[in-house]
């Protein structure tokens, strides 16, 4: 099996593979609300984890907002782990499940450990839930931080970017 083959234990995860990009809208009680345009990338290496990276600019003027990068696992069983890095200094390691079910897959993870420098705002917990049905690619947040317990902060709609290699 070559890196670029997807590795028979991602299951439904592999479904995930590419570029995907869209709108998404943030809100938190401690910030004004805001929207965005968003890029997800998850990316093959052969083994049982998807390379994970995430990069979004303001909708109305195209300045970055925020980037993360990480990986996301397959356990077997249903199970997923996934771990990202922030460049604001935080750090998850998120636990949940993969589901299946008909033409959809849903990946739902909880933190199980944040970890964060001593410059980084306070996070206590992150949820993330990922669905993918009909093209589209859901994503939501929610996260506990800054004293605020665990409130919905983000969301996005994205749709797969067509392989720009592909001459078609």
């Amino acid at each position: 099996m070559s890196a670029s083959e997807p590795n028979p234990a991602l299951g439904p995860l592999a479904a995930l593979i590419g570029e995907w990009s869209g709108h998404g809208h943030g809100s938190y009680p401690t910030t004004e609300d805001f929207d965005y345009q968003e890029t997800l990338t998850f990316s093959s290496t052969g083994k049982a984890f998807l390379v994970y990276n995430q990069k979004t600019v303001d909708a109305r003027d195209g300045r970055a907002l925020h980037a993360e990068t990480g990986y996301l696992r397959s356990l077997g069983d249903g199970k997923v782990e996934m771990v990202i890095a922030q460049p604001t200094g935080v750090v998850e390691v998120d636990e949940g499940v993969v589901v299946h079910s008909g033409d959809a897959v849903e990946v739902k993870v909880a933190s199980s450990h944040v970890a964060f420098s001593f410059t980084a705002k306070t996070v206590e917990a992150v949820e993330r839930t990922l669905r993918l049905q009909d093209g589209v690619l859901s994503t939501t947040l929610a996260m506990a931080a800054v004293g605020v317990p665990l409130t919905h902060h983000l969301a996005s709609q994205l749709r797969r970017i067509a392989d720009r290699t592909d001459s078609r």
